[in-house]
């Protein structure tokens, strides 16, 4: 089955920097699209970052970042341990939120990443969230 168990989240103080990592297990991620989630208490769950194993060439390839993130997160792979991490520099108050890592199968989207990033229902597979708090 699939599963995916994210970590690495903490506090910290504006500025600073986070890694999070998302641990695949079932699956081989590089058949899978990820998405990375945020969701503030009352709030609805944000997409943030969704990158597809396709080139960005490809209609429903390349890698999306939200404005809200784009030059401070970044995302990475390390095939061998079956893991994705995100980046996260120049962290600040309004990050404060738990975040999640999500997957759908490549063969599966026929949508853009920058779609794949507004619902939720986009994913159907997810992770238990990792709590992420920056103090000012």
């Amino acid at each position: 089955e699939v599963t995916l168990l994210e970590s690495g989240g903490g506090l910290v103080h504006s500025g600073g920097s986070l890694r999070l990592a998302c641990e695949a297990s079932g699956f081989i991620f590089d058949d899978y699209a990820i998405g990375w989630f945020r969701q503030a208490p009352g709030k609805a769950r944000e997409g943030i970052v969704c990158a597809s194993t396709l080139d960005a060439g490809h209609v429903y390839g390349g890698t999306y970042y939200a404005d809200s993130v784009k030059g401070r997160f970044t995302i990475s792979s390390d095939n061998a341990k079956n893991t994705k991490y995100l980046q996260m520099d120049d962290l600040k108050p309004e990050d404060t939120a738990t975040y999640y890592c999500a997957v759908q199968p490549t063969r599966e989207i026929r949508v853009t990443m920058a779609s794949m990033c507004l619902y939720v229902t986009a994913f159907d597979h997810w992770g238990q969230g990792t709590q992420v708090t920056v103090s000012s």
